[in-house]
């Protein structure tokens, strides 16, 4: 396979400097907003969660804008180090705003028998709650 000349990029001395640059900002990038994070037990599911993002968990039986607090973090991240728990970590929580209710993409379940004209269609949504993580907290004192 032999590629044309105008899909190929040409690269100059001041556009690699650049380029190197921008690679540079994304890693700082990336290091800055890798912080303190921890990983908690919900719905049966072990999540990743970081303050201030947000993220889609089985329903809640909560109202939008309510306040939710989960206390089996698993481990907790920081700056200063990790803590790992056995199962859990005691004093350790999580607390989550409730943004909205929602419904997951319908997923579609067909089953055929072969050769015995057996054929049943059926369809699944699943309900969600979309939450925000408002902060972590370990012993009472906030991480991020």
């Amino acid at each position: 396979m032999s590629e044309s000349p105008a899909t190929t990029p040409t690269v100059t001395g001041s556009s690699v400097a650049a380029a190197s640059s921008s690679v540079a900002d994304a890693s700082v990038a990336a290091a800055s907003t890798t912080g303190a994070y921890a990983i908690v037990e919900a719905s049966g599911q072990q999540f990743w969660l970081q303050s201030d993002r947000y993220l889609d968990l089985d329903r809640i039986a909560a109202a939008e804008g309510e306040t939710v607090v989960l206390d089996n973090v698993l481990l907790v991240k920081t700056a200063a180090g990790t803590t790992v728990g056995q199962p859990y970590i005691t004093g350790a929580t999580v607390e989550l705003k409730v943004m909205a209710h929602r419904r997951g993409p319908k997923i579609i379940i067909y089953k055929m028998r072969p050769k015995k004209k057996t054929r049943r269609k059926n369809g699944h949504r699943q309900e969600l709650t979309r939450v925000m993580v408002q902060s972590i907290t370990v012993g009472g004192k906030p991480i991020s």
